[in-house]
């Protein structure tokens, strides 16, 4: 194919728009075709920023599919890696024409584990009501599923107490020794990836692939010519984790109980094993206990601070130890205690690396959770592991998202991935953002460590959402700030209120969408990868600029760093970072071209602070207001849908 021929295909007289209802040409979408089938067919490294509505799905599935390479396609969500491989892709197929095989990999926690699930019915355990039925269920699907992906059986919740029991981790998977390896869903999901041209995992699976290829473990997914990343403004992020090294209680108490699970039938091991179980199990809930008084999180030194939980780690250490030993002993007397043995070695040490370690290179920090704990160790600079990971794959690399740049500029998201000299692309969005939005900066709030900010940001708001009929996103840097502001909103609205925590995110939206016009407050995980198209959201609120935590530790040690080698560390990583998380808030807003709404921003810093012209630069080209009758006027265009028992004008 030359590049004319994939502008041809993607169009107005191509065999999208010929063949796909709703199909809309789009120059963008081509542009960027374009630029990946270049990148791909040079094994070139390329950025793309793609606006909301470019159609960067198939800007990318195309020429991947014409390339003849092998190529993977990794998303941050296992949503949209799902609509990638049941919707797109069979739709770029047909059009196509074209015979490659494809497949779709998950981490192994999203598979059935048939040993499990077996496991779990003979224990006999006593379960309430709702966990014997959804463990009915999950029986009888176990009968009919061919791919056992979790996905598949909506009717038991992905937050259900029982998933962990039925699906299996990398440290108690038995592996060729299981007496259900030949079915096993893992097994066959990854013979499946390692035989297809086109795979389409997630983020998670993607690094968690690529750090174990680095330890020399071998690979799940197949060499790859092209490594398409969807949404990867989370690299940075999903990057530390897996090059982190990590402990957590909650690996610590079930190797204590797996272990004890392998007693079973197995004469004379409880005698062996139970002692030195319970020590750990006790050993890690007063470890738990000692971290109390400290913040959530911190950096490890000041762990080391307190006598008595440098004493509770010393013991935790020493028993994790003493229990590898004991399980070295029951060893070779089944495949599950070999299983735990190696289990409880890996641990232990992991512990000593981590309690031990003072290498330049790494920051060593803690994080505590209402039942459990976790140690870390994550490397201060990840563009060094990256760039290597890279540089083994002599393959392409695209990175596309909504949201890379600041103010045009890819630089601080090309620095954190250790990306040399990137080809970049920027796109802009082809919705109408001038008539189709409105953003409105309230006037007059105070400064946002004001004690009553949040109500202020309530009494500025209200208004608003008198205007749109309710139909909004109230977006929250906190968690705190979030439950204080549903606190004020229960008392003065008549709309439904749709509260982060109150059910899980995706009933809270099914909901929302169904209400009309329901007021829906979030923190986190609402302001990136949600999909709320025409009236039922309206307006888009966003409490504060979000930075990030300061009492992130590893935040803490990269902004040191970055103010010794002579750079700002606040205009240099603190307000880059933050741009980009605000993007994909307001990102939230415009998801179609028939869309129309307001964004409300509410910090003052915005138009206080010098470098809040870096912010609204950044944001698509939108009008902007402080009058609230500006906003009135808005909706006063377009009516809002009336709520039940408004009678009509």
């Amino acid at each position: 194919m030359t590049d004319p021929d994939i502008s041809a295909l993607l169009g107005a007289d191509g065999p999208f728009a010929r063949d796909l209802p709703n199909f809309l040409p789009r120059e963008a979408q081509q542009v960027m075709a374009r630029a990946v089938q270049h990148a791909i067919a040079e094994r070139d490294i390329l950025i793309a920023e793609a606006g909301t509505g470019t159609g960067k799905t198939y800007a990318y599935l195309v020429p991947a599919l014409l390339s003849g390479d092998r190529v993977i396609v990794s998303t941050g969500t296992k949503a949209l890696q799902d609509q990638l491989y049941f919707r797109d892709l069979p739709r770029v197929h047909s059009v196509l024409g074209t015979h490659l095989k494809t497949a779709l990999l998950k981490g192994r926690s999203n598979y059935l584990c048939l040993y499990r699930l077996d496991q779990t019915v003979r224990e006999g355990a006593t379960f309430d009501r709702t966990q014997a039925s959804q463990l009915a269920s999950i029986r009888a699907w176990s009968a009919r599923t061919r791919r056992g992906d979790r996905m598949e059986l909506a009717e038991v919740p992905e937050e259900s107490s029982l998933w962990p029991r039925v699906t299996s981790t990398p440290e108690n998977c038995l592996g060729v020794e299981c007496p259900f390896y030949d079915d096993c869903h893992v097994i066959k999901a990854r013979r499946d990836a390692q035989e297809a041209d086109i795979v389409v995992v997630n983020h998670h699976l993607l690094f968690a692939d690529l750090a174990l290829k680095q330890e020399g473990f071998g690979e799940i997914l197949p060499g790859a010519q092209a490594f398409i990343l969807d949404e990867a403004h989370q690299i940075p992020e999903l990057a530390g984790q897996f090059f982190s090294q990590s402990i957590s209680a909650r690996q610590l108490t079930e190797l204590a109980q797996d272990s004890l699970n392998e007693c079973n039938g197995i004469t004379g091991a409880i005698g062996a094993v139970l002692e030195p179980v319970e020590a750990v199990q006790d050993a890690v809930r007063r470890l738990r206990l000692t971290l109390d008084p400290l913040p959530q999180r911190g950096p490890f030194h000041l762990l080391e601070s307190y006598a008595n939980v440098r004493e509770a780690m010393r013991d935790v250490r020493e028993l994790i130890a003493a229990l590898a030993d004991v399980l070295a002993s029951q060893a070779e007397r089944s495949r599950g205690f070999a299983n735990v043995y190696e289990r409880a070695s890996t641990l232990s040490e992991r512990f000593d690396r981590i309690a031990e370690g003072d290498g330049e290179q790494d920051v060593r920090w803690y994080e505590q959770f209402p039942r459990g704990f976790a140690l870390h160790a994550t490397p201060l600079d990840l563009a060094a592991p990256l760039r290597g990971l890279r540089e083994r794959t002599q393959a392409a690399w695209i990175h596309t998202s909504a949201t890379l740049s600041v103010a045009g500029d890819f630089g601080h998201f090309a620095r954190q991935l250790g990306l040399d000299d990137p080809q970049t692309l920027s796109l802009e969005s082809p919705f109408d953002y001038r008539e189709q939005a409105l953003c409105y900066l309230p006037p007059g709030l105070p400064d946002p460590a004001a004690r009553d900010y949040t109500e202020r940001v309530i009494d500025a708001v209200m208004p608003v959402l008198e205007a749109s009929n309710g139909r909004a996103f109230l977006l929250f840097t906190s968690h705190r700030a979030l439950r204080r502001a549903a606190d004020l909103l229960r008392e003065r609205v008549p709309w439904p209120l749709f509260v982060q925590g109150d059910a899980p995110r995706h009933r809270l939206l099914e909901e929302f969408r169904a209400s009309g016009h329901g007021v829906l407050l979030g923190a986190a995980s609402f302001w990136e990868g949600v999909d709320v198209q025409g009236e039922a959201l309206s307006v888009v609120v966003i409490d504060k600029l979000p930075f990030a935590a300061p009492d992130d530790p590893v935040l803490q040690a990269r902004l040191e760093a970055l103010e010794q080698s002579g750079i700002n560390p606040f205009m240099g990583w603190q307000v880059p970072s933050a741009v980009i998380a605000l993007k994909q808030g307001a990102g939230r807003l415009i998801r179609d071209v028939r869309d129309r709404g307001v964004l409300v921003l509410c910090d003052p810093r915005l138009t206080g602070k010098g470098y809040g012209k870096l912010f609204l630069a950044s944001l698509p080209p939108m009008p902007r207001t402080r009058e609230i009758a500006d906003v009135q006027a808005f909706f006063a265009r377009t009516p809002a849908p009336l709520l039940d028992g408004d009678a009509a004008p």
